[in-house]
């Protein structure tokens, strides 16, 4: 919503159109307009004496009679001071010290037809005194009655009064909106028991609580007694799996006992009795230290036993109770205005177009509205019906960003603008892919240029013109090999891409497909991996199987719950269980099946290495074997090199004048910074002592500068070297240079590199693999090279699980599970599951209908 800047119009339209009601009572605030209150006053009947009153803020005797002073000057002559009326010269010294309730009287008249000219007067001046309320004292039966109106909304009931409100009282950036707890961000941290307790099979005294915190051993041993007297109360072992541990002793560790006082075993002195005092809890202790740490050491090792919790003011909602409550009306459903980003595009969309609004309103709401639903409705057409509004633009994935920014600039309107787009298929099933081209075709007639980036196949069939590169990548390629029409392309014989578009050539497996589950025996004996009643999100209480030794797909529409399947519930249930991590699984019964692996692997396409001075040669191991070589070089021994001085990373043998970078950064402050080659080493990133060394005529910087293929024939016979090589070039990798930064390889290319690292390895068959969308950015060369690299490491036993749509990869999967039938709402089932040839067969299966063309 803030992307779109649907959320900036949102908030004008609440602040002018909102109905404001009580935080506390929910009652709806009323306002009134000046002749509004002229006309409620006189229609109290003819005859009723009014006293017009402007109440002030009560105020101490000083500020009082300063008051009065003024008033004084102004001509008034009467007040109602702590509700009796008195001349003001008779009430120029109040007491001092006490609070005062002030009201001028303004006028005071009897209700005629005639008097509405003077009542109007009257209620003007009143207001000039109190800019928001106007008061009247009237005798209604006898007895006398305040009447009290404002022109900002107010409970009368409650004298709840909520200032003019503006966009700013919308927003989660300004302290005008922003809830006071969470300073606007919607979450604070809480202790989580599951992060001091992380494996509930441990006991109390094998260290099953991550104390992080109580290091010192003296904190440690005062933190220890604690619990060993909180388990002797209780009378539990400390011996004992935790798990086993009853749940009474579990609340009372992690919540404290209250005002029940534990006996703490410690002397006060010599010969007295122990010390007895309540057990303040785990959870409210570490919140305490987190919330007065003052070293940052503390601070952080509090924090690894934390996580984000909603806040428990605005429950996530971030903005303040005021803001919450005003709300507007639409299909008879009254939302405030975080209720309606949290609807889904789609729902948010029909709530739109439905919102009521008075006749009066409807000249200032309509542009707004139709601004809204026009921003919206693009939303919708690039596929995106299954988001919330809300939805945090750090968890989208980079396609979905990539089309709320083209909503976006259909939503602009412009015309003879260039708009460059970068593979915008990617996270789009097929059934989505249809709506994304017709909105690019839509940004071209309004008379715009639309130059994209692009594998998909569909995607090139829609365009007017097509250029090729290649015929390869790296130094192989930078070539126009061919450009025209889709029909001029697929009829090109040195086009790469015609080939597919031709039909002529297709992605195909490498290896046969396993022949899987197709009898009901084979189903009973193939173990597999098995997520039991998943409800997070969107996701209906599934129960999903992935068979072991195979490669699954998962697949579905967008927003049908496949990222949440796979990698918000296995993923973080399996790093958790393998490796201690600190994310929660999303909500979930259980996983059975895990015994069956000893290890997860997410393959993604992220940079390879966690510095910049990471490259193909150092991620994949072969570079160890290489310096080790050199360092065993004649002239190496003669000078006592080891293998350290090959090192570009370590002082010795690297250029210190660039530190081993071989390039020199000038920060530029305002403007980008600026690399320039090292005079020194000119780009070699090592001294000139260390390239003296030479093995069959080439120094250590020759060898970073062979490309993998050079690299492979010229270590052929070294056995530590050319096997981690010909892995690279297994995976279409033989162009990389080994020293080509990690920071400018692409994604595709950094997952290729990933997986000929996995390959290298010694396999044990129990590994898991994890990828997502591993075709995105590849060309169909490429993704059968990539399809290859995957049944390689199936063959070797291991289990595969791909979230992909591209449909020839799909189709020579093991095995699929296929969720929907639609994203969001509309999502979150097990629609089929089973073979490519079982989906394709299945007529409730979206995917299974592209599946039925013929690869």
């Amino acid at each position: 919503a803030t992307v779109t800047e649907i959320y900036d119009y949102l908030r004008v339209l609440y602040a002018v159109a909102g109905q404001p009601h009580d935080p506390k009572t929910g009652e709806k605030l009323q306002r009134s307009t000046p002749p509004e209150i002229a006309d409620k006053v006189l229609a109290l009947g003819e005859g009723t004496r009014v006293v017009v009153l402007s109440p002030q803020t009560p105020a101490n005797g000083t500020a009082t009679r300063a008051l009065f002073e003024k008033l004084k000057r102004q001509g008034f002559v009467r007040v109602r001071l702590n509700d009796e009326i008195v001349e003001i010269e008779d009430s120029l010294k109040p007491a001092a010290h006490d609070q005062h309730q002030v009201q001028i009287v303004i006028d005071r008249l009897v209700v005629r037809p005639d008097s509405r000219q003077r009542l109007m007067e009257a209620i003007e001046s009143s207001l000039h005194w109190n800019e928001h309320q106007v008061q009247f004292l009237v005798n209604l039966d006898g007895s006398e009655e305040i009447l009290s109106y404002t022109t900002e909304f107010a409970n009368p009931n409650t004298g709840y009064v909520i200032e003019r409100l503006t966009p700013q009282h919308f927003s989660f950036n300004t302290h005008l909106g922003a809830c006071p707890a969470c300073e606007g961000t919607g979450t604070t941290p809480k202790p989580d028991p599951t992060l001091l307790v992380p494996d509930e099979t441990k006991s109390l005294a094998e260290g099953a609580i991550k104390a992080w915190w109580a290091r010192h051993p003296k904190v440690k041993m005062i933190f220890n007694q604690s619990i060993e007297a909180l388990a002797k109360h209780f009378e539990v072992s400390m011996d004992a799996p935790f798990k086993a541990l009853p749940q009474a002793f579990k609340d009372a560790l992690f919540h404290g006992t209250g005002d029940v006082a534990i006996s703490t075993g410690w002397k006060k002195s010599d010969n007295k009795r122990s010390v007895a005092k309540p057990f303040e809890g785990l959870l409210p202790e570490i919140a305490r230290m987190y919330q007065h740490a003052e070293s940052d050491a503390l601070r952080s090792a509090l924090s690894r036993l934390m996580n984000p919790q909603p806040c428990a003011v605005c429950e996530g909602k971030r903005l303040n109770p005021q803001s919450l409550a005003v709300r507007l009306s639409s299909q008879e459903k009254e939302l405030n205005i975080h209720e309606v980003t949290a609807l889904q595009i789609r729902d948010a969309l029909d709530w739109m177009r439905g919102l009521e609004v008075t006749e009066q309103q409807k000249v200032y709401v309509g542009e707004l509205q139709r601004e809204i639903v026009k921003r919206i409705e693009f939303l919708e057409q690039v596929g995106l019906g299954y988001l919330a509004l809300n939805r945090e633009s750090g968890t989208l994935s980079g396609g979905e960003m990539q089309r709320i920014r083209l909503a976006s600039q259909i939503g602009a309107g412009l015309a003879g603008v260039l708009y460059v787009l970068d593979e915008p298929s990617i996270g789009l099933h097929p059934s989505d892919n249809e709506r994304l081209i017709q909105t690019l075709l839509r940004l071209r007639d309004l008379g715009n240029t639309v130059l994209v980036v692009e594998h998909d196949e569909a995607t090139m069939r829609a365009a007017d013109h097509i250029i090729e590169l290649g015929p390869a990548a790296g130094p192989h390629g930078g070539k126009i090999i061919a450009q025209g029409s889709p029909a001029q392309i697929a009829a090109n014989p040195k086009s790469i891409s015609g080939g597919y578009l031709s039909g002529k050539v297709h992605i195909h497996a490498t290896a046969l497909p396993q022949t899987l589950l197709t009898e009901s025996q084979e189903r009973k004996t193939k173990n597999s991996l098995t997520i039991h009643g998943a409800t997070a999100h969107n996701l209906r209480n599934v129960t999903a199987s992935f068979p072991l030794g195979s490669f699954t797909c998962v697949t579905g529409p967008s927003g049908s719950g496949k990222s949440t399947l796979v990698d918000d519930i296995l993923m973080r249930a399996l790093r958790r269980h393998f490796y201690d991590a600190k994310d929660i699984p999303a909500a979930h019964e259980s996983i059975s099946g895990i015994e069956h692996l000893d290890k997860v692997v997410v393959i993604d396409q992220s940079p390879i290495g966690r510095s910049p001075r990471s490259n193909p040669a150092t991620y994949t191991g072969a570079f160890g074997p290489i310096r080790e070589l050199f360092a065993q070089l004649p002239l190496s021994r003669v000078r006592g090199y080891g293998a350290g001085r090959f090192s570009f990373n370590t002082p010795g043998g690297r250029c210190e004048k660039c530190e081993g970078d071989g390039v020199i950064k000038i920060d530029m402050h305002f403007l980008a910074d600026v690399y320039v080659t090292c005079e020194s080493c000119k780009g070699r990133r090592y001294g000139a002592e260390t390239l003296e060394v030479t093995f069959k005529g080439k120094n250590i910087a020759d060898v970073l500068d062979m490309t993998v293929s050079e690299a492979a024939r010229f270590f052929g016979k070294n056995n530590s070297i050319a096997p981690k090589l010909r892995t690279l070039e297994d995976t279409g990798l033989g162009y990389v240079k080994l020293g080509q930064s990690g920071a400018s390889l692409s994604g595709g290319e950094a997952q290729r590199i990933k997986l000929s690292s996995e390959l290298a390895k010694r396999s044990t068959g129990r590994t898991l693999y994890v990828l997502d969308e591993p075709t995105t950015g590849l060309h169909s060369a490429d993704i059968q090279t990539l399809l290859g690299v995957l049944l390689r490491l199936r063959d070797a036993g291991n289990t595969l699980i791909v979230i992909e749509h591209q449909i020839d990869v799909i189709r020579c999967a093991d095995w699929i599970i296929d969720l929907g039938p639609g994203g969001g709402s509309e999502g979150g089932y097990i629609v089929a599951s089973g073979t490519p040839q079982e989906i394709a067969r299945d007529k409730k299966s979206v995917t299974g209908r592209f599946l039925q063309t013929p690869g």
